[in-house]
């Protein structure tokens, strides 16, 4: 008798192969019909933790891009940004619908009159089905909630929250400048303000000093809160930032293979069933990346927690 395979024993019902948790690409092929490529752009914002409104230098893993390490550069517009990375994309492989992606720095802290331009483009890209644009809790007001409003009425909207952690504490040592309250404002007004967009909310496991308990608790706190979207990212250790000169230094110590595998498990079925898991690890730039080196091949990060999951009975949402 053939043995049934995971993809025919999988309980976790948004799925249609192995997984045990509701990725992005199971969502864009239910929502979009098939493959769509995101596409990283630079509109040249800044960061209210970089210019000195909040703090100088960022948070303390920051590259100084601002998370945009693979986006183009700000000095080209953002048209031919655009054109250039599709054209890389279909280089390897065909793809029709695309997800320009505002990914660099704070994509809502600037003067209204030079966001809006920006925000009337996106729509207009050649393919683009849906526009994300990344930017921090404390950046957003009123005024901003319309104008994003305003683009969710055009085109599919997703809005990604860099939280990283619900822990003060921690928040305070990566010099983030933000509290869980503040995160919690902006997401009630982003919410409030504009009802049609996705909420996507950024963790980072493997902050300085964070527990296992302060890792899980930070994703049972974003599911309770009620984001659309959770993107978990491992701390990656990027030579010329502070947190560089802290891991040199020995004072700060990368987590390890066997770890992260192990509470981005926990993680996932801590989160509602429905909630997209936009990643479950992250890139650093290999130019710059000092540790963990075991992050590089990201295949083998996935494959691994798709292992423990099937091994010991767990899938998104099975301990709520």
């Amino acid at each position: 008798m053939k043995r049934p395979t995971q993809r025919e024993t999988n309980p976790f019902p948004y799925s249609d192969d192995n997984k045990r948790y509701h990725t992005f690409d199971y969502y864009l092929k239910r929502r979009y019909g098939g493959k769509c490529a995101v596409i990283p752009l630079d509109a040249g914002f800044s960061c209210p933790n970089i210019d000195g409104t909040k703090g100088t230098g960022g948070c303390i893993y920051c590259s100084g891009w601002g998370s945009g390490d693979f986006a183009p550069s700000p000095d080209l517009p953002l048209s031919e940004q655009y054109a250039v990375q599709k054209a890389k994309i279909s280089e390897k492989w065909t793809c029709t619908r695309f997800i320009p992606y505002l990914q660099a720095h704070s994509n809502t802290y600037a003067p209204l009159e030079r966001l809006k331009p920006v925000y009337d483009l996106l729509p207009t890209l050649p393919g683009a089905v849906a526009v994300h644009i990344a930017t921090r809790p404390d950046c957003l007001s009123p005024a901003i909630g319309e104008l994003l409003r305003e683009l969710s009425e055009k085109i599919d909207l997703t809005v990604e929250l860099g939280l990283q952690t619900v822990s003060d504490k921690t928040a305070e040592i990566i010099n983030r400048r933000h509290s869980l309250d503040d995160f919690r404002a902006g997401f009630e007004l982003l919410r409030n303000a504009v009802p049609k967009a996705r909420i996507s909310v950024h963790l980072i496991d493997g902050l300085p000093g964070e527990t296992e308990d302060d890792m899980l608790r930070s994703a049972k706190t974003v599911g309770e809160i009620g984001a659309d979207e959770v993107k978990i990212h491992l701390l990656h250790v990027l030579d010329g930032t502070p947190l560089a000169d802290a891991y040199r230094r020995g004072e700060y110590v990368p987590m390890t293979f066997d770890g992260y595998i192990a509470i981005v498990a926990e993680q996932l079925t801590l989160l509602p069933p429905s909630c997209v898991i936009g990643r479950l690890t992250g890139d650093g730039d290999r130019r710059t990346l000092l540790a963990p080196l075991w992050s590089v091949p990201k295949l083998a990060v996935i494959d691994a927690i798709d292992r423990l999951l099937f091994e010991n009975g767990l899938y998104q949402g099975c301990r709520l």
